[in-house]
């Protein structure tokens, strides 16, 4: 049926069998035939017939809106589907938080690329929002989920955090013991351009909130994770940053018994974000089904090893 409908919405735009049987390679007499099939299929009289014109019935005009989009639906439909088959080539540029990037994403690409050769990656690590649009950005890789309703997001973990301090720290600081003893405590912060820091802590119904404070404080994780590494304080970090520092003992768990959150209200999800274009590029789409699969494999991992 979608065949007739593209003859008979050519018809109407030709406004003669005859030129569209130019614009279709078919014979005038052959177009007429497809109309006289698409009528006796709908049960009704799309067009009146006349020595110099066509007139569309009012069921013609009815029908000629509906066809138009059934038409433009049908034509989308498929070519999501040559995108979906399409080998991903091209150029692939990423915009990720440093601390991710440098330890997540990063090592993460020779992989995609050797699958893919026909690609080519540009990455940038900044711990800056970056307009995705403006700077021709095609992923940006953020923690919470954006407001702008242009952007489509894909959640890629939950990003709970542990709080850890060095074995040397912890030495000559007395382990926490509860939340409320970071006030004791020389705390490394992430800036978030407020004058007071907040941790969150749970436990069953227990909810505590600690105004924590200290000597560091930066936008990206790294310098604060080197700094706990060498017994500078006490910091709060994504599991995924802090476990293989975790496993060779050069940090360790603080209030194993809580668990710590940088935010009020959610664990600081992390998303893929892109522009919402109803087709995702082949390589768009097969980095973030890549990058999905290897950090499900990641956390399932982390929770087999500290459950």
């Amino acid at each position: 049926m979608l065949n007739l409908i593209r003859v008979f919405i050519k018809v109407i735009e030709a406004g003669s069998f005859s030129k569209a049987g130019t614009v279709l390679n078919m014979a005038p007499s052959s177009v007429a035939r497809n109309i006289d099939n698409l009528e006796r299929e709908l049960g009704t009289t799309l067009i009146k017939r006349s020595t110099r014109k066509l007139v569309l019935t009012e069921d013609g005009h009815q029908f000629l809106g509906g066809a138009e989009k059934l038409l433009s639906a049908a034509d989308q439909l498929k070519a999501s589907m040559n995108h979906v088959n399409c080998e991903p080539e091209g150029v692939l540029r990423i915009s990720v938080f440093e601390s991710f990037g440098r330890q997540i994403i990063s090592p993460l690409l020779p992989e995609f690329l050797k699958q893919y050769p026909k690609v080519k990656i540009e990455i940038n690590l900044d711990n800056q929002m970056v307009d995705l649009n403006a700077e021709n950005i095609d992923l940006g890789i953020r923690i919470g989920r954006p407001k702008d309703s242009s952007l489509r997001a894909r959640k890629l973990l939950s990003n709970h955090t542990w709080l850890c301090a060095s074995p040397d720290y912890l030495d000559h600081s007395p382990a926490p013991l509860r939340p409320e003893d970071l006030l004791n405590h020389n705390c490394l912060l992430l800036s978030q351009d407020r004058q007071i820091n907040h941790w969150y802590f749970k436990k069953g119904k227990q909810q505590i909130k600690v105004a924590v404070d200290g000597n560091l404080s930066s936008k990206g994780g790294t310098p604060l994770l080197e700094a706990a590494v060498k017994g500078g304080g006490i910091v709060q970090m994504s599991q995924w940053m802090m476990l293989d520092l975790i496993n060779e003992n050069k940090l360790q768990v603080c209030l194993p018994d809580w668990q710590p959150s940088l935010h009020e209200d959610n664990s600081g999800e992390v998303y893929a974000v892109y522009l919402g274009n109803k087709f995702l590029r082949p390589v768009l789409r097969a980095f973030i089904d890549f990058l999905a699969d290897k950090l499900e494999k990641r956390i399932k991992a982390l929770n087999e090893r500290h459950p």
